[in-house]
């Protein structure tokens, strides 16, 4: 049943890290009811297709801006345990359902925002997307090759790294506090805030002087050999990533590269001849000639997969990481619990809303 069995969650329908929140609660156990507009939610109920990860949850149609509609909203509150936004700060207070007037429904609600920029501070009505906040905090500028522009990482940073999982993280602080307090609280997750602490081993290594802010020149960013990406002769790609000695080591055997006069692995001034030797090596077979090469190795090589190919990798395949159903690719449940597992809530049908109403007891 998952570990938030019990949990109920109200959702007001978003775009990026708030409904892939949802989603994870879902897949932990918690009851997810999403609230969206009345034709979306007929639309989904029939059968439709929704919004990017708003699966396998109950979605019951509400117009915020009518007096039944926001009766209704309210009455969800009163029986839920979080609520989850993702709107500009004040949408909801417009609407009547800020933190205040939710809490006063509710003294033991959990009530979640994630937004890009905060609830306060300068750019907190700005609009902005994955990479912009990802941008003022520095991650950004830190990803890409040398001499090369800042290559934004699609939107795994921002919306879902930053945001997402520290939403996430907040909502179960709160919950297990509120064990002790009996209170509710405010949850305020930024996406600039979350993928800034992310970046805190490399302020680390910065402040002893381990770390430039040149891109590409450093040890995690593409600037050593030895933590690259490599392509094969099949135009297909390896990733390296030999880090520690012993792995380093294993890496040179398994290349033939063990007998040779190379520079030191730690010597930035001779990584160019490492970066050169190493890919005339790995340019000498094909990609899956060179995992079959370093299969079962502590070199830490691995081929690198496409979309298609990933889920058929024999240790994604064993662990369910992804699962092909239908024609698609759906993620695998994470983390993995031992004693109360959760499920996917991906390519399920979608609750009967008045079903979960009832269970709820909300009448509309």
């Amino acid at each position: 049943m998952g570990p938030l069995n019990g949990i109920r969650v109200v959702e007001f329908t978003g775009i990026g890290p708030a409904p892939m929140t949802g989603m994870l609660l879902a897949d932990m156990g918690a009851d997810v009811i999403r609230i969206d507009r009345p034709q979306a939610a007929d639309a989904m109920n029939a059968g439709s297709g929704g919004p990017h990860m708003s699966e396998g949850r109950t979605v019951v149609g509400a117009d915020l801006k009518s007096e039944e509609g926001l009766t209704l909203a309210r009455e969800l509150v009163t029986k839920a345990d979080v609520l989850l936004e993702g709107f500009r700060p004040g949408v909801m207070e417009r609407r009547g359902l800020g933190p205040d007037e939710c809490l006063e429904l509710n003294p033991g609600l959990v009530y979640a925002r994630v937004t890009g920029w905060g609830q306060d501070g300068p750019l907190a009505h700005t609009a902005g997307h994955d990479m912009n906040y990802v941008s003022v905090n520095g991650a950004l500028h830190a990803i890409g090759r040398a001499g090369g522009p800042p290559v934004p990482p699609i939107n795994l940073l921002g919306d879902f790294a930053g945001g997402t999982m520290f939403t996430v993280t907040g909502i179960l602080a709160a919950l297990l506090e509120r064990r002790s307090s009996g209170r509710g609280q405010v949850v305020d997750a930024a996406m600039v805030d979350g993928s800034a602490l992310l970046m805190s081993m490399v302020h680390e290594d910065r402040a002893r002087g381990s770390w430039s802010d040149e891109r590409g020149t450093n040890y995690l960013d593409t600037g050593a050999p030895w933590y690259d990406v490599y392509e094969c002769a099949d135009g297909r790609h390896l990733s390296v990533g030999c880090i520690e000695p012993q792995f380093y080591a294993e890496f040179l055997e398994r290349t033939g590269l063990a007998g040779e006069e190379l520079p030191g692995q730690w010597d930035p001034a001779g990584w160019p001849r490492l970066r050169e030797r190493f890919a005339e090596v790995l340019r000498t077979r094909t990609r899956d000639e060179w995992g079959a090469v370093f299969e079962g190795s502590d070199a830490c090589v691995m081929p690198v997969l496409s979309l298609d190919e990933a889920p058929d990798h024999p240790h994604v395949r064993a662990r369910g990481s992804l699962v092909r159903e239908g024609g698609r690719v759906v993620s695998g449940p994470a983390p993995r619990f031992s004693r109360t597992p959760g499920g996917v809530t991906r390519g399920r049908p979608l609750p009967d809303a008045e079903e979960t109403l009832k269970e709820w007891g909300v009448t509309r």
